[in-house]
């Protein structure tokens, strides 16, 4: 098994970036040669899929991890607030927690434009269980953090098996699904319900009803799909809070275990701290289901 870690260059990225493929077998790739391109802290072109690493100190580490799929519609990774300030948080819980930087489909190396978030995700999370021993990982505690297309992204791989990540090495043996997800204002539908930007930037401007039905994530739920804490606001004009309530209703039908939270307000901004009214809550909320689930001991 081969993991390549690179210390980033740039003082905002002190932690550890650790890319996904092997040289030359990135899956799904057309080989072309992409620049990095960002701008006020929200990745548009991701040069090298990867994932940045936050250890909680030994002593408090409590053997959980998360794997957070930052936001940004599918068009943009917001990648700070939606992932290293939700990773900081977590190692205040005891968690281990990886800030996934995952190909969107709007980039041009693309072969097939939806699988390549899929794939980069699938392969995240076969890499954290693979690196359990070093980084105290227990391989029965990592589960998936998602909010707006990041929640879409996480919930995937919460309600789908089918595997786009096998390269034909060691990782190939090793299980994606997560224990458990933390959705917050997720994308969960390409139906009615659907974030008309995310649907398009991940489908393409004419999506198949086939495509469409594939990443309805309410109409995948099934036995292996795992327990669900899901925030939304009532107020959100962008993505609407009925994906939050599919979603759950489907995992009611499948008595899965699924804790949602609705608040009035919050819109599309709901984060850490200083959201309007009770909405604050959500993350005491959270640390206390965390608990009673056993992942955070």
């Amino acid at each position: 098994m081969l993991v390549t870690i690179a210390c980033a260059l740039s003082s905002l990225h002190s932690q550890q970036f650790i890319h996904l493929w092997p040289e030359g077998e990135m899956p799904n790739s057309k080989g072309l040669k992409l620049e990095h391109v960002e701008e006020r802290q929200r990745i548009t072109r991701v040069e090298t899929p990867g994932m940045y690493s936050f250890f909680p100190s030994a002593e408090e580490n409590s053997g959980a991890a998360v794997l957070i799929m930052p936001s940004g519609g599918y068009h943009h990774l917001t990648y700070v607030l939606g992932g290293f300030q939700i990773a900081k948080w977590l190692n205040t819980l005891g968690v281990n927690a990886f800030v996934l930087i995952y190909r969107l489909p709007t980039e041009e190396d693309l072969v097939e434009r939806d699988k390549g978030p899929v794939q980069d995700a699938q392969r995240a999370m076969k890499l954290i269980r693979a690196n359990a021993g070093e980084w105290g990982v227990d391989i029965d505690r990592v589960g998936v953090f998602g909010s707006s297309a990041g929640g879409h992204l996480a919930s995937t791989l919460g309600t789908h098996q089918e595997d786009f990540s096998r390269i034909g090495d060691d990782m190939d043996a090793i299980e994606f699904a997560p224990d458990l997800m933390i959705l917050v204002s997720p994308v969960i539908s390409m139906g009615e319900s659907a974030h008309a930007g995310s649907r398009a930037n991940l489908l393409g401007p004419t999506p198949s009803d086939d495509k469409l039905n594939y990443y309805s994530n309410e109409l995948h739920v099934n036995e292996n799909t795992p327990p669900a804490f899901i925030v939304h606001a009532q107020n959100d004009k962008t993505v609407i809070c009925k994906n939050s309530m599919l979603l759950h209703e489907a995992m009611v039908n499948a008595e899965i275990s699924s804790s949602l939270h609705i608040f009035p307000e919050g819109g599309h901004s709901i984060g850490l701290r200083n959201n309007p009214g009770d909405t604050d809550m959500w993350t005491d909320l959270c640390e206390v289901w965390l608990q009673k689930m056993e992942f955070v001991k």
